[in-house]
């Protein structure tokens, strides 16, 4: 039980969706399942689910007062700790709802910023959580329930919230700000250590929550990164060196995709989210078990453009192969992404033919070259020997004959070196025989 405020009882959850003319009912029980898996890593307990048909939230109470009336009294029969809402509700509404139930009241949003309190571990996951709170918390400043969180404790009071909900919002304001100061130093460090990885390949795995990454990256690399069936198990990323063929590469861990993550939390995430902005591939992971695989794949596509790494290219690996029993389900996906790749990292299936299309695509951004090059140009020539695969070189008078393979980003910046240093150079496609 995750929940550390609590040592005998879990939380008692109440949740609340809507559907209507824009979310069809069977999407919107769907929703709610995912929401009773948070709960449950947040270590609380779901007593109910309720659904509600409307055209549209009401703008005071989310749910209409008629709805609202029947919800507290809910709250009140069934001992109800906390409300969760599987939409964001507005600072009015949350208020409202509050002070009808008595009852504490979160979003998905604030929950998913608690498992995030809960998850991270370094000093840079722990900023970031803090920062996303603190800008989520601002506009919610209330005393509605602080009595039942300082009495209770539990989902929606971890990390900054507990302490700081009774702060004024110009403390909170100057925390914020050294909170940022403070990942801009963390950042820069970052870039420092990043530097050393450039001569490599970098390839990120992503993909919707609990697809099972970590456990890809163990098999593939026969490490020991943190895997569990749950929901947010990975946070801060993880960079693992490993060797596909002739190439070696860097792969990263990245934490998880969810549906309506919320946008001050992808901001506050952004270092941790460069690894995938930063990376030369992607390596996109599917549950390939789960019902709802088409939607996470249009989660995980929405989300890489918002972090502005939807060009990059990807290679499609669907996961968990052995748990599908109906072999119409995956003939099914195989028509409708063809080219795909299918693994089950638990029982290490697949991670051969993932390493073959790994290299592949790896090998389509290089080239093969021969240079004749002047001696003289030996920054081109160094450059070369640190970023090339070399095949062959040998010396002529004052020249050095190279047969080398090259990435093409790193064969722009050759050319830019060759043509600053304004020395002659003869070139020919391919190796020299």
């Amino acid at each position: 039980m995750l929940n550390d405020t609590k040592t005998n009882t879990e939380e008692r959850v109440l949740l609340v969706g809507l559907y209507g003319p824009d979310v069809h009912k069977a999407i919107a029980v769907e929703h709610l399942e995912e929401l009773k898996r948070l709960t449950d890593t947040a270590g609380g307990e779901t007593v109910l689910q309720i659904l509600q048909n409307r055209e549209q939230p009401d703008a005071a109470t989310y749910i209409g007062k008629g709805k609202l009336k029947e919800l507290a009294q809910i709250v009140g029969e069934k001992a109800i700790d906390l409300v969760i809402f599987d939409d964001e509700l507005t600072p009015t509404q949350a208020r409202n709802i509050q002070n009808a139930t008595k009852a504490k009241v979160i979003d998905r949003s604030g929950l998913i910023l608690d498992i995030f309190a809960l998850r991270a571990k370094s000093a840079a996951s722990k900023t970031q959580v803090e920062l996303a709170q603190l800008q989520y918390l601002l506009p919610r400043l209330t005393r509605a329930w602080t009595h039942l969180s300082r009495q209770k404790g539990g989902i929606g009071t971890k990390g900054p919230g507990e302490t700081q909900i009774e702060t004024d919002r110009q403390m909170i304001g100057k925390r914020i700000a050294l909170l940022k100061e403070k990942l801009a130093k963390l950042e820069r460090q970052r870039i420092t250590q990043r530097k050393g990885r450039n001569k490599m390949t970098r390839i990120a795995f992503v993909g919707y929550t609990n697809a099972g990454k970590s456990t890809l990256m163990n098999a593939l690399t026969q490490t020991n990164v943190l895997a569990e069936n749950r929901l947010f198990a990975t946070l801060d990323s993880t960079v693992r060196r490993h060797r596909v063929g002739n190439q070696d590469i860097l792969l990263s861990d990245t934490v998880g995709f969810i549906r309506k993550l919320p946008h001050h939390l992808v901001d506050s995430f952004k270092s941790t989210l460069d690894e995938i902005r930063e990376s030369d591939i992607l390596i996109h992971l599917i549950d390939a078990s789960s019902p709802q695989a088409d939607d996470y794949i249009q989660v995980v596509h929405e989300t890489l453009r918002e972090l502005g790494a939807d060009r990059k290219q990807v290679i499609l690996a669907f996961n968990k192969v052995d748990l599908i029993e109906d072999s119409s389900r995956i003939k099914a996906l195989q028509a409708d992404y063809p080219g795909a790749v299918w693994v089950s990292a638990e029982q290490r299936i697949g991670l051969n033919r993932l390493e073959e299309e790994i290299l592949n695509v790896i090998l389509k951004d290089f080239v093969d070259k021969y240079y004749e090059i002047s001696v003289k140009n030996y920054k081109a020539i160094s450059f070369i020997f640190d970023n090339a695969e070399i095949h062959n070189q040998k010396f002529e008078d004052d020249k050095v004959c190279l047969n080398f393979r090259i990435h093409k980003k790193d064969l722009g910046v050759l050319n830019r070196i060759l043509h600053y240093m304004q020395n002659g150079v003869k070139e020919r496609e391919g190796i020299s025989g």
